[in-house]
């Protein structure tokens, strides 16, 4: 007889090797649900502080009739954009303070932090009183409200983004990344749907005397629910505790086998923000050059169409804002799709194509949707440079916390994202309306998104593909 074949050490070994072929595919399925729950997390913790940010933008009429009365609707509508803008004055400032306590305390407690702030700032633009009211202190409440929600949203695009392609593989890196964008979109959907049930279900007078208030009261009390959201993520930055304490080297020893050893030693950067203008200056300038593009196109698609359409092209407020809406449905939707395609061409050659088709594209959409000034028209031409958008935006805004690494890598993005967008993404709308004056040509802002777009372009060739590559 075969002892051998039937001692309990054999029997043991044979079970044991089926048992752990028999959890592989569970152990693949549990982290698969575990990412798409920490997506959700992020994507929904994103959507909440873009959304307290951005339903200014909506209401940027209303709110320029009651805080900036000066002669002129036009002058009215210049100053309601450009105080939009202020808050992005302040993106970089909040990128370089918040992104490196990101990178220093984890990128959890920089995002509950940032959470925070906002809910304070759209309390403070919830409850201002107006200028009628309380004169000049009005519009300098609503202006210190954007400071502190530009100040906010500066440490939440870094710290929000490097988690969520931390989470990916290297070639998953752009589809998860794409989520970023999709949230902002989120954001814009239901804000502007909020805006169009607003605008028909009030009369004028009850709008412009309590009803616009009402996104920000609400965007204030979905703050606490982002911050509960988000207490449930895992930290991906090594040796940071979840409770955004540093490690002691007994716990840095206690890293999981699954996570790379490289990561088991890595320490959080002490002074990240001197070592990235030192180390990586040449970077940061051409991170903000490409992001000067993606990100004009994106404010002005996404959120002055639809301001343009009320005040240039005289369609009422409620028919106006399914222009928003019909961006944001879009980008949602094309986000995932153009994060994918990125992972598998290479991120360049997304950005590229788009880009130029955008620029190519953006003169004929204003030639049309003023030739013929109608809704069906407006979301049609809006749906297409939406896609357009979203497939030039998803690609450049994955690239930026690639450039850098894990230690710096929240710290970076914030500074080289925050400073492409605060004057060209946040003024946009300004300097939109502003060359409409100057010129008298309602066709003026596509001037601008065509500049942009080739500026954008130029250091592209100069950049390293960071699809399929490892980045830690």
């Amino acid at each position: 007889m075969d002892y051998a074949a039937t001692s309990p050490s054999a029997d043991a070994d044979a079970f044991g090797t089926q048992n752990v072929a028999a959890t592989q595919p569970a152990a693949a399925s549990a982290e698969r649900m575990h990412h798409a729950k920490a997506i959700a997390a992020i994507t929904l913790g994103n959507g909440l502080e873009f959304f307290d940010f951005t339903i200014y933008s909506f209401f940027a009429t209303i709110i320029g009739k009651l805080y900036f009365p000066v002669e002129g609707q036009l002058a009215q509508l210049m100053l309601a954009v450009g105080t939009f803008g202020v808050g992005f004055i302040m993106r970089p400032v909040g990128g370089v303070v918040l992104g490196g306590y990101a990178d220093r305390a984890g990128r959890k407690a920089a995002m509950s932090l940032t959470l925070w702030l906002m809910t304070l700032g759209s309390a403070l633009i919830a409850f201002a009183p107006t200028y009628a009211a309380i004169g000049l202190a009005a519009p300098l409440l609503v202006i210190l409200a954007r400071l502190i929600q530009g100040f906010a949203l500066g440490g939440e695009i870094g710290a929000s983004t490097s988690l969520l392609l931390e989470y990916g593989s290297d070639k998953t890196r752009g589809f998860y990344g794409s989520w970023q964008f999709v949230s902002q979109g989120l954001n814009t959907v239901c804000g502007s749907l909020l805006g169009v049930a607003l605008a028909a279900w009030l009369s004028t007078e009850a709008l412009e005397s309590w009803g616009w208030r009402v996104p920000f009261v609400i965007g204030m009390a979905m703050g606490p629910i982002g911050i509960y959201i988000r207490r449930h993520l895992d930290e991906t930055l090594p040796g940071i505790e979840d409770g955004g304490a540093a490690q002691t080297p007994a716990a840095v020893a206690r890293v999981p086998a699954s996570r790379p050893a490289s990561q088991a030693v890595l320490q959080p950067a002490s002074q990240p923000v001197r070592k990235l203008f030192r180390d990586h200056s040449r970077v940061i300038t051409m991170g903000v050059l490409t992001t000067i593009g993606g990100t004009a196109a994106n404010y002005i698609v996404l959120f002055y169409l639809s301001t343009y359409a009320i005040r240039i092209l005289h369609l009422p407020m409620s028919s106006a804002l399914w222009a928003a809406w019909t961006a944001a449905v879009v980008t949602v939707i094309c986000s995932p799709f153009a994060g994918s395609l990125s992972d598998r061409v290479g991120r360049k050659r997304v950005l590229w194509v788009s880009r130029v088709l955008l620029i190519v594209a953006v003169y004929p959409a204003f030639m049309i949707i003023n030739a013929a000034p109608t809704v069906p028209v407006l979301l049609s031409v809006v749906a297409g440079l939406a896609v357009l958008v979203a497939f030039t935006a998803v690609p450049n805004i994955v690239m930026l916390p690639e450039m850098f690494p894990r230690a710096i890598r929240a710290t970076g993005m914030s500074i080289v994202y925050c400073l492409g967008v605060s004057i060209f993404g946040g003024f946009a709308q300004f300097f939109a309306t502003w060359l409409i004056q100057l010129t008298g040509n309602n066709l003026a802002p596509a001037w601008y998104l065509i500049g942009c777009g080739v500026v954008s372009l130029l250091p592209l060739p100069f950049m390293r593909e960071t699809a399929g590559r490892a980045i830690d």
